[in-house]
């Protein structure tokens, strides 16, 4: 999926007005959407047909996907877990990078960041040692984790001074490529160097967006940091979709959030949709993926649906 083109009058797509127009906001009768129908989706539009997952017969090279949004809270962490447990339930090898010095993404497997030893900074910042000294087994058959601590918050300062310091991470995770059918980045919230090094480093872009007003307005300034790192560090950069996160069906608000971005995005927007429960905070405090801790509830099935959108991607 290519980058959202420039319009006829030469503004980039992140351009796009993404406000919600005040005429239909508070309206309880739902004006400016489209009719409910049982052949819609949650995304307002017709569900697209997405074929079961053909079977491997080998694994690699893998195809590095970052999960980015500099805004947090948006699920990109729940959403890598998640994506990356479905993916190995249809036979993919996949590696997960908590590429953020909080943490989260160790955290919600299980793993106490503060007691590990080696991290993801030890193999960005020390060429002895390399992904496989560091990477861990999880409790999901065919996903592993490359962890991260507080560590990492120095690496953006220590890498300033480094040649070619955005192509970081692309140089340590390069001789894994050919081990893993998909590498998941967890990055940071923010646009940072360490931001830029996923984007360096990725063959596309997942955009988690929560369907609250408020997402909606930075995303204008992701879309032009992508168009930049494309330009000038990774040509092959896509954005391989937009997810929408924290849906509420019941809410009008949620409902007109979604219809604006599917008009600015279009089929960038994935079909499936990630709703809000409580099953998701559940799923953190016992470590595990939701398809895991709740195999049948809504949500794992909404991310096995979204793995199989990325796969046909």
């Amino acid at each position: 999926m290519s980058l959202p083109q420039p319009a006829a009058d030469g503004r980039s797509r992140g351009a796009v007005d993404l406000s919600i127009a005040p005429e239909t906001t508070g309206h309880a009768d739902g004006a400016g959407l489209a009719p409910n129908s049982r052949d819609l989706g949650p995304t307002g539009r017709p569900l697209r047909r997405i074929p079961e997952p053909p079977l491997l017969d080998r694994h690699g090279p893998a195809a590095v996907l970052a999960m980015c949004n500099q805004k947090g809270g948006v699920g990109k962490t729940t959403s890598t877990i998640n994506l990356g447990a479905s993916l190995a339930e249809y036979g993919r090898r996949v590696l997960l990078v908590d590429f953020d010095p909080q943490g989260a993404l160790s955290v919600g497997l299980g793993v106490q960041p503060h007691q590990l030893d080696q991290t993801i900074y030890n193999v960005i910042m020390e060429r002895s040692v390399n992904v496989q000294d560091v990477v861990r087994r999880t409790t999901v058959e065919g996903m592993d984790l490359l962890p991260s601590n507080i560590d990492l918050s120095a690496a953006e300062v220590q890498l300033v001074a480094e040649v070619g310091r955005e192509q970081t991470l692309h140089r340590v995770l390069y001789p894994a490529l050919a081990d893993y059918d998909y590498i998941l980045v967890d990055c940071q919230p923010s646009l940072g160097l360490l931001t830029v090094n996923a984007l360096a480093a990725a063959d596309g872009v997942i955009i988690p967006l929560e369907c609250e007003f408020f997402s909606l307005r930075g995303v204008a300034l992701l879309i032009d940091t992508i168009e930049k790192v494309r330009e000038r560090l990774n040509p092959k950069l896509e954005i391989s979709g937009i997810l929408a996160t924290m849906f509420d069906p019941r809410t009008l608000h949620s409902r007109e959030v979604m219809a604006r971005v599917v008009e600015a995005f279009g089929d960038v927007v994935f079909d499936s949709v990630i709703n809000r429960t409580v099953r998701f905070p559940e799923t953190t405090v016992a470590g595990e993926p939701i398809t895991r801790w709740a195999p049948r509830s809504a949500g794992a099935q909404a991310y096995r649906a979204l793995a199989r959108e990325v796969i046909a991607r």
